[in-house]
């Protein structure tokens, strides 16, 4: 196993709190790849010897971001739907059925193509690891093709048979749900390692959706929950009643949803690209952070109500609009993430977690909020390879 040692790190973020502090950033630091692992990391005056060596030219390193929540395989776009919005027109769920009847036509080339495309786009901008999730089928052929797609591009997939009711069971949505927790989720089982489900106004209430995500606890699926996007409801409860490993979106939260996440662990996912993308009410984020809520942050790259894949953006509108610091912004993106997909091999740099990280064209991880919009990924490695 041949070994690669990277020096000229002039701040390195390790996630490492045997290093102090949130980030556990170290100066002047170097580090040792092993294969695609962390095989030694700290001062770069005691690293041992590699077979190769890399001079990253005094930049910043920090973990690769683990994006915890997309939507990635779809066809078409929703363009026309945003321009609408940014006139006063409010977002609802009901949009996802336009991307329903693209994604049904097209062919699986298409959509294998698209999801390149983004996770491409991904990698350009430091994310190593992204969540991948179905929900644009919405028949059994179509969400098992979507999964086995996504599976091409990451362990962690979801299979969101319960993202909305399609128009041909508008009539029936016991039907539809009856169709979600049977044949449909026994050909899509086998390429998921999630369920998730919409729990919202439009979508699924508490008990389709109680039933939907016991259905897939059953066939062994780890449960995730699209929680309180629209107004306060019964998702993020129904999440913590569950042990699901995370609530994603929790924009609308009572006292009694954000004492629930502080008490069962649940990981709170915040996607604030959205509440960008849609002109909506940002998250609180200083009040789950001051319960003890273990917050990530996520893209929720999507069509519709979020086309954006930039962890960075992210960051940058969790500092100036949820008033997170810089440190828990980006702690929230890396080993927050990782703790949303329950992977302790993620989103830190410490010696055998998985050697993902992103070398910044700047000399402190503070230029991702403080230079928002500015490309400042200059490369990534990806389990040990620059890609």
């Amino acid at each position: 196993m041949t070994s690669l040692l990277l020096t000229g790190i002039g701040s390195l973020v390790t996630n490492d709190p045997a290093h102090g502090g949130l980030l556990g950033e170290l100066r002047d630091a170097a580090i040792v790849i092993e294969g695609s692992r962390f095989a030694w990391v700290g001062s770069r005056r005691e690293a041992p010897a590699a077979d190769g060596s890399l001079d990253l030219g005094d930049r910043a390193v920090i973990p690769g971001f683990v994006d915890s929540h997309s939507h990635l395989v779809f066809a078409g776009d929703r363009a026309e739907e945003f321009a609408a919005r940014m006139t006063g027109e409010p977002y609802s769920a009901g949009g996802i059925r336009t991307t329903v009847a693209a994604t049904r036509e097209a062919s699986d080339d298409q959509l294998t193509a698209n999801v390149a495309r983004l996770v491409t786009e991904m990698r350009r901008q430091g994310t190593t690891t992204v969540e991948i999730k179905s929900g644009y089928g919405l028949t059994a052929v179509d969400e098992s093709r979507a999964l086995a797609i996504a599976a091409n591009f990451t362990d962690e997939t979801t299979y969101l048979g319960a993202h909305v009711v399609p128009p041909e069971f508008a009539d029936d949505p016991a039907g539809y749900v009856a169709l979600v927790t049977g044949a449909m989720l026994d050909v899509a089982a086998p390429h998921a390692k999630w369920i998730d489900v919409f729990v919202e106004r439009g979508a699924f209430d508490a008990d389709q959706a109680r039933a939907i995500l016991q259905a897939g606890a059953a066939k062994g699926l780890g449960l995730r929950v699209h929680a309180n996007q629209l107004g306060e409801g019964p998702g993020v409860q129904l999440a913590c009643e569950l042990g699901a490993a995370a609530a994603d979106h929790c924009t609308h939260l009572s006292d009694a949803d954000v004492d629930a996440l502080a008490s069962t662990g649940v990981v709170a996912g915040l996607l604030p690209a959205v509440e960008f993308s849609t002109r909506s009410p940002y998250p609180d984020a200083r009040r789950l952070i001051g319960a003890g809520v273990t917050v990530a942050l996520a893209s929720d790259c999507n069509p519709g109500s979020c086309y954006s894949s930039s962890m960075p953006l992210c960051i940058a509108l969790a500092v100036r609009e949820m008033h997170m610091t810089p440190a828990e912004a980006l702690w929230s993106a890396t080993a927050g993430g990782a703790a949303s997909l329950r992977r302790d091999d993620l989103g830190r740099i410490t010696p055998g977690s998985q050697a993902d990280l992103a070398v910044l064209d700047a000399p402190s991880y503070l230029h991702l909020p403080y230079r928002p919009g500015v490309p400042l990924v200059a490369r990534t490695f990806v389990a040990g390879r620059p890609v």
